[in-house]
């Protein structure tokens, strides 16, 4: 399957760097801002799926649905999301996940696409902090999207940037939402984590460097 790909399709959060563990800090420090508890357990709601879908999902724990105005919330998303940028500002190298740059390096040298299909508005920065903007032929992020996953808007936009059919391509995903965003467009899709949260998946592997 992997051997006549022309196009591979990479999320980031989960696959490529883990940047959950901001995600998570900065959900968190929101909920207790509105006096509301918010867990790890939580959290695991909160994976691939939107800023403003999250909030919802936070507000629904919180049993403060309806509590707030369009504005307070696209105020609140706005705080969480400074948070976010603070924390990731301070990331490097090191943070990326075993086998990712050497697994996209590989890719190149023969010759396959890359395109980042990311729902995180903060892509480009995060590349550039951890060095590895170089390696990707096309960056499809949450500022580029209309709809987030499952729709298969950020893939089938990622496949049109590097000028392949979206049958050509397969996605690197660690999300079900993801899984079947890769699956609506048309392409095949690689979990990276447990079969059992990525149905639907044509294989997994624990993470990108299984296939070197």
């Amino acid at each position: 399957m992997l051997e006549d790909m022309k196009g591979g399709l990479f999320d980031l959060d989960g696959v490529i760097v883990d940047t959950a563990k901001y995600h998570f800090l900065a959900w968190q420090r929101l909920a207790h801002s509105i006096g509301a508890d918010f867990t790890e357990h939580d959290n695991e709601r909160l994976k691939g799926v939107s800023r403003m879908r999250s909030l919802e999902i936070i507000l629904e724990i919180a049993g403060k649905t309806g509590m707030y105005s369009e504005e307070e919330l696209l105020e609140m998303a706005t705080r969480k999301n400074e948070w976010y940028v603070d924390y990731i500002k301070s990331m490097d190298e090191s943070e990326l996940l075993p086998g990712s740059r050497e697994y996209l390096t590989q890719l190149r040298s023969r010759g396959v696409k890359v395109a980042l299909g990311s729902a995180s508005k903060n892509a480009p920065m995060i590349l550039d902090n951890l060095k590895i903007a170089d390696l990707f032929d096309a960056v499809i992020d949450g500022n580029s999207v209309a709809t987030p996953k499952p729709d298969p808007e950020v893939f089938l936009k990622g496949a049109e940037a590097l000028g392949l059919a979206p049958s050509e391509c397969v996605v690197f995903e660690d999300a079900q939402a993801g899984i079947e965003a890769a699956k609506a467009g048309g392409m095949r899709a690689v979990g990276i984590g447990s079969p059992d949260n990525l149905k639907g998946a044509d294989f997994c592997v624990k993470g990108l460097g299984e296939l070197l």
